[in-house]
């Protein structure tokens, strides 16, 4: 797998690359200079799960929120910035863990080379950017369009520019909203490069469009054994982005922990409220920290039998349900104790 062979690269009091875990990250939606409301965000993702945050830094007075910031947070702290090289040496002299730079966009190879030299003093990070909406002209010239080979070769060019200013502690990222085209730049990326990569689905949508078509992007690319760490770009709450990249790496057996709700699709057979009571289990069992398997299902016909596959379930019948425990009917249960049942069954799982 390609991320066996990545180089190992710190960020703040992590590491990514070499086989290490794959990092979940979000980025803030909050003004940076409000410390409060950003904090506030940070901490809330950070209960979600979130690893590694970024924060855009459009302004000297954001630059300077950073320190202010990093005193109340736990996880490592990114800027992002883009245009204005001042604000990278702002940000690195205010404790940032990493900047996410577009080398091309931020005034020029001295600009670059002040900016490069700030990181090598603090020993941070540079994330290479490109997005498909950002490719040089010179590179849609040549390829006539967005593609795949153009974005590779944008991001490569860029690294080789600060590799030419004697820095190496690199992460690359090259996103796409079109996922086949990203899933083909990663497989391209992979094939000439071992610095860890992070990987989205960039402009992704909706919390359900874009849970999809990340679902279908990130699935393939992190199956393939490509990707250090991940972002799931959502247009909505950023806490749920790291719970759809928590789920996406558990399916695909890259993350371990937390509780596995499956529950049936629903039909003519069901007789109790199956689609709010799921949803209920799904909402309690994000609360635990558990390494289990939870099944809702909604009738005597299948339910038993796939809920035995589970740790714990619950099997619908006539205004009442199975409580199956470990493959065993433990007993029948009403309808509107079932949620109270399988929470002190949580409560206390051993």
């Amino acid at each position: 797998m390609h991320r066996e062979q990545t180089k190992q690269v710190r960020i703040g009091n992590r590491i990514i690359g070499g086989g290490n875990p794959i990092l979940i990250q979000s980025m803030t939606n909050t003004p940076t200079e409000d410390v409060e409301a950003t904090t506030a965000q940070i901490l809330a993702l950070e209960a979600a799960g979130c690893e590694i945050v970024r924060c855009t830094v459009p302004t000297l007075e954001a630059a300077r929120a950073i320190a202010r910031i990093k005193e109340r947070i736990s996880i490592p702290l990114v800027a992002d910035i883009h245009f204005d090289y001042k604000m990278a040496l702002a940000a690195i002299e205010n404790g940032a863990d990493k900047i996410r730079i577009n080398p091309g966009n931020i005034g020029g190879r001295e600009k670059l080379r002040a900016v490069v030299e700030a990181a090598r003093e603090r020993r941070i990070p540079i994330r290479v950017g490109v997005n498909s909406g950002s490719l040089e002209r010179e590179i849609l010239e040549k390829y006539g369009s967005v593609t795949a080979e153009g974005l590779v070769e944008s991001a490569l060019d860029k690294v080789r520019c600060i590799e030419e200013l004697g820095y190496d502690n690199l992460v690359i990222s090259i996103k796409s909203s079109d996922v086949l085209m990203c899933v083909e730049a990663h497989e391209l990326l992979a094939r000439q490069t071992l610095y860890p990569i992070h990987v989205g689905i960039t402009e992704a949508g909706t919390l359900w469009s874009g849970n999809i078509k990340s679902s279908l992007g990130l699935g393939i690319i992190l199956h393939e054994g490509i990707g250090d760490t991940v972002r799931v770009s959502l247009t909505g709450d950023p806490v749920e982005e790291i719970r759809s990249a928590r789920l996406i790496l558990r399916t695909l057996g890259l993350r371990k922990g937390g509780i596995e709700v499956v529950s049936c699709p629903t039909c003519g057979r069901t007789r109790i409220d199956l689609i709010a009571l799921a949803e209920k289990v799904e909402r309690l069992a994000a609360d635990y920290p558990l390494d289990i398997k939870v099944a809702v299902m909604g009738c005597a016909v299948n339910g038993p039998g796939e809920a035995k596959e589970a740790d714990i379930g619950i099997a619908g019948g006539i205004g009442e349900g199975l409580l199956i425990k470990k493959g065993e009917i433990v007993r029948k249960v009403p309808e509107n104790q079932l949620l109270a049942v399988l929470k002190d069954e949580l409560d206390h799982w051993q």
